[in-house]
């Protein structure tokens, strides 16, 4: 309908203000089909016509009982889901590897936070899935929790086994929220099961992240009857723009008729193309990479792992980039992530084959000169992973209920001087968006010595500034950075935990 409308005679005496011409350096394509609410176009916030039956459409691809197009991403769906699910107040069991929108989330409806623990994979440095035993005993331990919601996909790629999950929350009489924004190619060729299918109440699906749709564009679908749909539709309405792009939905029906009519096919072409490459790496000495042999790993995510290579994630991140023109999902300490979906073709493949294989080569003439040094940074690397650890687990340690934290007075100091204090503000590397530190919980040494760690590795962490200061003989700044935090004023010190 975009199409045949872009090429009709009709003369847009309405917005948007380009008026379907090409005024300035987007393409003409993307001024044609970016339109309004108009006749026979139908409305997001009231679907009746064409857009109800795409929606009907996604519902019936994914199994769900009734979908909705997201035009704000994946935030809106997941601010959406969490504020039907649960009044103001209420208390919400969460991963504490969720998304900072969950956490932004709780804030608006000043949630109690009770946190899931994912187990470690120290091999590789990241949470796994989140187990239903560990779900299950945080239940019969934990009282007036209204609902749970959790990330499968992980950012990694970790899936967890949502269709136990469920039975063990639906036993509780509560919803289950998945947030499988990394998922949304789950379910919709054979073989694969997505959250909707396997019994979730409410699904977040990031189109645009592991489909060929624009950045954006996202789904919602919901389930059974413990969610109260039409306070859901009411939050849809406050989260979701009131001009809604139809470039953005048009690339969620492109992309969903893409899949039904090539999924299968691409997802066979897929797996084949990246089971050669894994199959290739399988050489390298040095690089070590996620699994992918067990159901509990999603295809595509690339995690490659630098421990005891002598060299650290943002170095090979850097020199993919910069040698070899490969530009990755994200980096961190110790590994890099790269995504592949259906959308890659065999080039992509093997020219990551190629430079991992060259790199795992030059790391072995390294390894070779430079053996003390390699043992020094693996006997660095236990360390600093036993550390982390001790951090993952000890964060969560709360002196103030997050949402009360964050309305709090807050004052600006330098990093050194927060050991000890309460967290103001958010600390979380980006991507993924995971916080180190969540406003109301204390700063403990141990993080003030981790996030010192990640800035000098190169890593982006939000949440802290860094200031330029120190002044030589003439007056000019030396150039020495200096970090600060923002943490909560007058604040009386409490050992327990909210």
């Amino acid at each position: 309908m975009l199409e045949a409308y872009a090429e009709g005679e009709i003369y847009p005496y309405h917005m948007p203000g380009h008026k379907r011409q090409n005024i300035g350096k987007l393409p003409d394509s993307i001024c044609k089909w970016d339109i309004t609410e108009i006749e026979d176009f139908d409305n997001l916030h009231q679907p009746e016509g064409i857009l109800l039956s795409l929606q009907s459409k996604a519902a019936r691809l994914y199994g769900a009982e009734e979908s909705f197009y997201l035009v704000n991403g994946s935030t809106g769906g997941i601010l959406s889901a969490v504020s039907c699910a649960l009044p103001v107040g209420g208390r919400i069991l969460m991963g504490r590897n969720c998304h900072k929108s969950v956490y932004h989330a709780a804030y608006i409806r000043k949630l109690n936070i009770s946190y899931l623990y994912p187990p470690l994979l120290e091999q590789f440095d990241i949470f796994d899935a989140v187990l239903p035993e560990l779900i299950e005993e945080a239940l019969e331990h934990e009282t007036g929790i209204g609902a749970v919601l959790i990330v499968s996909p992980t950012y990694e790629g970790r899936i967890s086994d949502v269709q136990a999950i469920a039975e063990v929350v639906h036993r509780k009489g509560i919803p289950l929220i998945v947030d499988e924004a990394h998922g949304a190619h789950l379910g919709l060729t054979s073989g694969t099961c997505n959250s909707c299918q396997a019994g979730a109440d409410l699904v977040i699906h990031s189109v645009h992240k592991t489909l060929p749709a624009l950045t954006q564009s996202a789904l919602l679908h919901v389930n059974g009857s413990l969610v109260n749909r039409s306070l859901l539709k009411r939050f849809l309405h406050i989260y979701q723009t009131s001009s809604p792009s139809y470039l953005l939905m048009a690339s969620i029906d492109s992309a969903l008729q893409y899949m039904e009519e090539e999924g299968n096919k691409a997802l066979e072409r897929f797996q084949c193309l990246y089971g050669e490459m894994m199959q290739a790496l399988k050489k390298c000495r040095y690089l070590s990479f996620l699994p992918m042999n067990d159901r509990k790993q999603d295809i595509g995510k690339l995690l490659i792992s630098v421990k005891g290579s002598g060299y650290t994630g943002k170095q090979l991140y850097d020199i993919l980039l910069h040698q070899y023109g490969l530009q990755l999902e994200m980096v961190s300490a110790t590994y890099v992530l790269a995504m592949f979906t259906v959308s890659d073709r065999e080039e992509a493949y093997q020219r990551m084959t190629d430079a991992l294989l060259q790199i795992d080569d030059e790391m072995g003439k390294r390894g070779k000169k430079n053996k003390l040094e390699c043992k020094e940074i693996e006997e660095r690397e236990e360390r600093e992973g036993k550390e982390e650890k001790e951090n993952y687990m000890k964060c969560g340690l709360a002196l103030l209920p997050f949402a009360e934290a964050w309305d709090r007075q807050m004052e600006k100091v330098p990093l050194e001087e927060s050991i000890g204090r309460c967290a103001g503000e958010f600390v979380n590397l980006y991507p993924p968006g995971i916080p180190l530190l969540v406003p109301g919980e204390r700063i403990t040494e141990e993080l003030y010595h981790s996030i010192l760690e990640k800035f000098a590795q190169g890593l982006t962490v939000q949440g802290i500034e860094s200031q330029v200061w120190g002044q030589n003989t003439e007056g000019q700044m030396e150039g020495k950075t200096r970090l600060y935090i923002y943490v909560i004023e007058d604040i009386e010190e409490r050992e327990d935990e909210v």
